[in-house]
């Protein structure tokens, strides 16, 4: 049998070497040690069914889905709970796997058909076709009689159909960005790696990356920063950017402090011993250039490389899925990488007719030496009084940013800022930040797959790429949660990975924050200085709204770069895992949107100025990027609780608009790796949440009017359940009774699609109630938020400044005059 590269089935292996071993992790067998294109593959077949399975595997898709289950979960999980008996500890297992998403999708997306392709095209003409008819019949039923005979009615339809052209836009563009994506999966064919590893022989591209830090737990930063130390780049230098206060009062946060600070020099450690050796092998063989290169030694390399990982992955946690993801696909995925490469080479070494050019030997050194070389570092701005100490991430980065390439005596903060800004007794430090080509931003509490900087690094030095400044993987999400709510929302963070690889074909593309390579010389086109209470602030990301990264994605289009996202899956970030945590990370993300869309505006009349004028697909995927979550959810607002002309413009075509979108959607979530039913738990999930995006929108509106800033929320971390504000609990079960009463309402006089709307919404949203929040969370937030309503704190006691000014009061006399007390403006 020879393995056919024509099935596409996710069963199916393509000649692409990542899916061969992606099958064959999953399905159990062991890849063979070598496997050149075309060779027999010994207990395979092929079936016209299920695609390349192995021998003996039942072609039927139901025997398929049970045999998959019973290697995966093993025996216990095909076993079913006797009547009357109670379900065992394996069978609670079972369900709460069988209602999870545990096994992490490939790096490569599958390369999608072209009747996939076609169909995705033909859904954004379908939905926006269906748009059309329904306005059509619309003008019909308003042209009848006395429709509009009220000031009431004709507002309502007015506010109804403005709502309904603002939904359907947004679908329509859900639909083109993700018609933009496919072929691009299509398209996309790795670069071969010894073209990669050639690349970085000839060009010594330095790599800074960079962690930003606050209240974090050290075990998750240490994760983080071990990914980022474990990418593939030669020269490579981390710095873990903390944030925190340097000298906490609170004892266990300062243990957690230090632990912190205690990863950067035991990854430096820990990485000495396989380093040394790689080294030294390169050192001989260059001494020797004449001699033949011994392959079994870079062999050697490589297994000592090897055993190092699966030691250190062996000897890790995996309690969450986040520890397991770490051990699973940063550290064995990148041993079993260095294995298959030690096993090729002690193979190439039998072969009489091969032998092992110096050059080639080198690279695959010094891949080994890149790996276990890097340089680590923590940097903690708010030790310095010379750097600005604002309490954002893009201030973090900033500070960092403005010191590269340069040799600084920088001022040492003393207990607060202020009082070393006055203190006497000053001291300095000098702090030298080497230079770099490229800079690597990542989160804390994110991941990257070991290949991630090499091959984005290699993108970016391709023809064609000149003008990139800004180039990602957008994250994906963690599997094997454990919540409901936690998986429906990695499940739209997976989504939005599809949406944003269609953005960049059609040169839309947003920066996601959570992880960028970010080009030098793009940021220094960015820099701008300003001075502030007496001290020079250097910005690169400007930071006016929580949404840093998507309002650097105009700053950067402005300046005549571009951003390009790399159509593959290498990196991850966590999801909240309750709903209190997810109500502050996307209040977080509906605030700021409105603000950045005159910038939009602004940059079109610019361009267009110039002679080179954004397209107008680019224009309108781009402003739906920015402003969709205000206008969707004040749309959502409306169709729940209009009613117009009793219930007339609520027809069968109107529902049928949605029909592609959550068609489509459902596609996704296959495609995915989630169920297609989940489609119902995000309509449920959005409902839950159009409270907290309105909040997040009127705090872009007070914002714009009051021409301050917003303050940055940071999304909870912590194993315990965080409590949700009691408004955005009491929103859905309005919202849950109104839909109701109206359906009601419609069913009363025969409106029977209004009717079904209606109760199909109020369904889902009290379903999203009692499965993702629960009724017991439920009544507990809006308790504690009841008591906190009718419960008011004293006033605290004003404190005198401690410091200087509490032993010198005349200093305090002197330098700002008499202050007379003054309240607040309530």
């Amino acid at each position: 049998m020879r393995l056919d590269t024509r099935y596409a089935s996710p069963w199916a292996a393509s000649v692409d070497a990542d899916h061969r071993k992606w099958w064959f992790s999953a399905s159990g067998h062991n890849p063979p040690k070598q496997w050149p294109e075309g060779v027999s593959c010994p207990g395979v077949r092929v079936d016209n069914v299920c695609g390349l399975l192995p021998e003996g595997q039942p072609s039927d898709r139901s025997a398929l889905k049970r045999s998959r289950t019973a290697r995966t979960k093993g025996p216990a999980a095909m076993t079913r709970s006797a009547p009357g008996r109670s379900r065992t500890a394996s069978t609670r297992h079972r369900r709460r796997e069988r209602t999870n998403t545990a096994r992490t999708q490939p790096a490569m997306h599958a390369r999608p058909g072209r009747a996939v392709i076609v169909r995705a095209r033909f859904a954004v003409a379908l939905c926006a076709g269906l748009w059309a008819l329904y306005m059509t019949t619309v003008a019909v039923t308003l042209a009848r009689g006395e429709a509009l005979t009220s000031v009431w009615h004709l507002l309502g339809t007015i506010v109804f159909l403005v709502s309904v052209t603002a939904l359907t836009f947004s679908a329509c563009m859900y639909l083109l960005a993700r018609a933009g994506a496919l072929p691009r999966f299509e398209r996309h064919r790795r670069a071969r790696r010894a073209d990669i590893d050639a690349f970085f022989a000839e060009n010594p591209v330095r790599v800074l990356a960079l962690v930003p830090s606050y209240a974090e737990d050290p075990a998750v930063v240490r994760m983080s920063l071990w990914s980022a130390a474990l990418q593939e780049v030669p020269h490579l230098r981390v710095v873990l950017l903390l944030d925190d206060p340097p000298a906490p009062s609170d004892p266990t946060v300062a243990a957690r402090l230090d632990a912190t600070r205690a990863v950067a020099v035991e990854i430096t450690e820990a990485l000495q011993p396989v380093r040394s050796e790689a080294r030294a092998v390169i050192d001989d063989i260059v001494r020797h250039p004449a001699a033949v290169v011994d392959v079994a030694r870079v062999a050697d390399v490589y297994d000592q490389a090897t055993a190092w990982l699966r030691r250190m992955a062996d000897s890790e946690p995996t309690g969450t899925n986040v520890e397991l993801f770490f051990v699973e696909r940063v550290l064995r995925s990148l041993a079993d990488d260095l294995d298959a490469s030690a096993s090729a080479l002690r193979e190439a070494g039998e072969d009489a007719s091969y032998a092992l050019d110096q050059g080639r030997a080198l690279q695959l050194l010094r891949r080994v030496s890149s790996i276990f070389s890097v340089e680590t570092d923590v940097f903690e701005r708010k030790r310095y009084a010379s750097l600005s100490h604002e309490a954002t991430k893009a201030m973090n980065l900033n500070a960092y940013l403005g010191l590269i390439g340069g040799r600084h005596r920088l001022r040492v903060a003393g207990a607060t800022a202020t009082e070393s800004l006055r203190s006497p007794e000053e001291r300095y430090e000098i702090v030298e930040v080497p230079e770099c080509d490229l800079v690597l931003t990542l989160d804390a509490d994110s991941q990257l797959l070991p290949e991630y900087a090499l091959r984005l690094a290699h993108q970016l030095h391709q023809p064609g790429s000149e003008r990139v400044a800004v180039i990602q993987t957008p994250y994906s999400a963690y599997r094997g949660t454990q919540t409901r709510i936690e998986r429906l929302a990695g499940a739209t963070t997976d989504l939005q990975h599809v949406v944003h690889q269609g953005l960049t074909a059609f040169s839309a593309t947003f920066w996601v924050g959570a992880n960028a390579i970010i080009r030098r010389a793009a940021l220094e086109d960015l820099r701008r200085t300003t001075v502030e209470d007496g001290v020079e602030v250097v910005r690169f990301i400007q930071g006016v709204t929580v949404i840093e990264d998507t309002e650097s994605s105009i700053d950067i289009v402005d300046h005549g770069w571009s951003l390009w996202n790399y159509p593959e899956r290498l990196s991850y970030s966590t999801t909240p895992s309750d709903f209190g945590s997810l109500v502050i990370q996307r209040r977080r993300w509906a605030n700021g949107g409105l603000l950045v869309l005159p910038r939009l505006h602004a940059l079109t009349v610019r361009r267009r100025g110039t002679g080179h004028p954004l397209t107008l697909v680019e224009r309108m995927l781009r402003a739906n990027y920015l402003g969709s979550i205000a206008w969707v959810t004040v749309g959502l607002l409306v169709l729940m609780t209009v009613f117009p002309l009793d219930g007339e413009l609520v027809s069968i075509v109107l529902l049928l608009i949605a029909l592609p979108y959550f068609i489509e959607m459902a596609r996704d979530l296959r495609y995915l790796g989630y169920r297609r039913i989940d489609v119902l738990g995000i309509y449920g999930l959005n409902l839950l949440l159009v409270a907290v995006n309105l909040a997040g929108t009127m705090a872009s509106i007070a914002q714009a009017l009051s021409g301050g800033t917003s303050a940055f929320a940071r999304t909870p971390k912590v194993h315990t359940r965080t409590p949700a504000g009691a408004l955005y609990v009491v929103a859905p079960l309005a919202i849950a009774v109104g839909a109701a009463l109206i359906g009601l309402r419609a069913a009363s006089e025969g409106a029977w699609p209004a009717a079904a709307f209606a109760a199909f919404t109020a369904l889902c949203i009290a379903g999203a109630v009692v499965r993702l929040i629960g009724v017991r969370n439920a009544i507990s937030d809006i308790w504690n938020g009841w008591l906190e309503w009718i419960w008011v704190d004293a006033p605290a006691a004003t404190r005198e400044p401690r410091g200087e000014h509490a032993a010198q009061p005349w200093r305090r006399v002197l330098e700002d005059g008499v202050l007379e007390p003054t309240g607040a403006l309530r």
